[in-house]
């Protein structure tokens, strides 16, 4: 078993995930990445995370898949041992106004950003309980509290998150589980690539947008220091949703 405290994050091989898995590993966790499909991008971050001398695993799979992502938890807690923290962060987007949204792009996004995350949390919940210890992390979004035109697939899988992250604080407390939730606004990353910048920053309080790092912290401050913080949606957003 790692001596090291184990953490888990989905989608981690590039952008908000991986950023994450630095932060983690810099303070001292061993990690284990999910991905899909970028093996390079994969191949990167267990590089980065090694020459923090911390013990790294990449995992491929699809999150969408319940099988699949309860034999990759096998196997993590195989080679790791335990699992201290999750993060549930792979996500994917599919946006389209919905009068013209077909059933396809709908069940994708809620398989991915929402089914993933009970098949995840499923999958690792009795090692947490048994061990009465663990700390998950949802990754929510700024869509899924406000909402976001051409967005209903998203958003409604984001706002699923919060409704799930809250119940789940509920029942797991007395075991010495925290469950919390961030929702990022505006994140440079591949995902808001092609979107305005300049456009948006003028709605942002703080007047840029954020990097994959301020999430980062966010998700090292709930793992490590937010020990008396439970059920919460903490916004990153610049102060967008005020």
């Amino acid at each position: 078993m790692s001596e090291n405290k184990v953490a888990i994050i989905t989608g981690a091989s590039r952008g908000i995930g991986k950023a994450c898995a630095v932060e983690l590993a810099k303070a001292g966790y061993d990690i284990a990445i999910t991905y899909a499909g970028n093996d390079e991008a994969a191949n990167k971050t267990l590089d980065e995370l090694k020459a923090l001398n911390v013990k790294a695993k990449a995992y491929k799979f699809d999150v969408a898949d319940a099988n699949s992502c309860s034999s990759a938890v096998e196997q993590i807690l195989s080679d790791f041992g335990k699992a201290d923290v999750l993060v549930n962060n792979a996500g994917i987007t599919r946006d389209g106004l919905f009068m013209r949204m077909n059933r396809e792009n709908w069940e994708a996004v809620i398989n991915t950003n929402l089914n993933s995350v009970y098949y995840m949390t499923n999958a690792v919940i009795k090692t947490m309980i048994k061990q009465r210890y663990g700390c998950i992390i949802n990754m929510s979004s700024i869509a899924g509290r406000m909402g976001n035109a051409g967005q209903a697939n998203y958003s409604a899988a984001k706002a699923g998150l919060i409704g799930f992250t809250k119940s789940l604080a509920k029942e797991l407390g007395s075991r010495n589980i925290r469950v919390n939730a961030i929702a990022p606004g505006f994140i440079s990353t591949d995902m808001t690539k092609g979107l305005d910048a300049e456009k948006i920053t003028e709605h942002i309080p703080l007047k840029r947008l954020g990097q994959p790092e301020d999430i980062a912290k966010t998700v090292k401050f709930l793992a490590d220091d937010a020990l008396y913080i439970t059920g919460q949606v903490i916004g990153v957003d610049g102060g967008l949703v005020i």
